[in-house]
C-alpha cells in the first residue's frame, strides 16, 4: 500500500462518517457518537497527513503551493468542528454548520485526490510513497487508539 491508497481509505471513511452524521437527528445518542467519531477521525487524519505527506510535499517546488493550501483547508475544517462542538446539537445552526463541514470536507478530499495526488505522484519516489504510507498508518493507529 502506498501513501495515496492509505489516504484514500481514510478519505472514504470520512465521507461515510459525515454522511452518517447528517442522517442523525437532534440531540440523539447516535448524533453524538457519530460526530465524536468523525471529529476524532478528522483530527487524527489531519495530524498524520500533515506530518507524513504535506511536510514532504512542501520541500518540492512542484507541490509546495498545493500542500500549503491543503493545510490551510485542514484549519478551516478544524474551525467548523470546534463550532459544532460548541453548538447545541438541536439548534438549526448545528445542522447548517454540519452541512457546511460536509461541503468543505468533500471539496478538500476531492481536490486532494484529483490535484494534489497527481503532483505528489511526480514528486515522490516509489520508496517514499511506501515508507510514508507505513509512517502515516502507524500514526493513525496510535492516535485513534488513544
Amino acid at each position: 500500500m502506498d501513501i495515496f491508497e492509505a489516504l484514500r481509505v481514510d478519505h472514504d471513511r470520512q465521507r461515510d462518517l459525515i454522511g452518517q452524521v447528517l442522517e442523525t437527528v437532534g440531540d440523539s445518542p447516535e448524533r453524538a457518537e457519530m460526530f465524536d467519531e468523525l471529529a476524532s477521525a478528522l483530527e487524527a487524519h489531519a495530524a498524520a497527513e500533515e506530518r507524513y505527506f504535506y511536510t514532504v510535499l512542501m520541500e518540492h517546488d512542484l507541490t509546495q503551493e498545493k500542500a500549503r493550501h491543503s493545510v490551510h483547508e485542514h484549519a478551516q475544517l478544524d474551525d467548523l468542528v470546534e463550532k459544532l462542538q460548541a453548538y447545541d446539537r438541536t439548534a438549526p445552526a448545528w445542522l447548517e454548520t454540519a452541512r457546511e463541514l460536509e461541503h468543505k470536507l468533500t471539496h478538500h478530499l476531492d481536490e486532494e485526490e484529483r490535484e494534489v495526488f497527481q503532483l505528489a505522484g511526480k514528486a515522490l519516489t516509489e520508496a517514499q510513497k511506501a515508507s510514508l504510507a507505513e509512517e502515516y498508518r502507524e500514526m493513525m493507529r496510535e492516535r485513534l487508539s488513544a
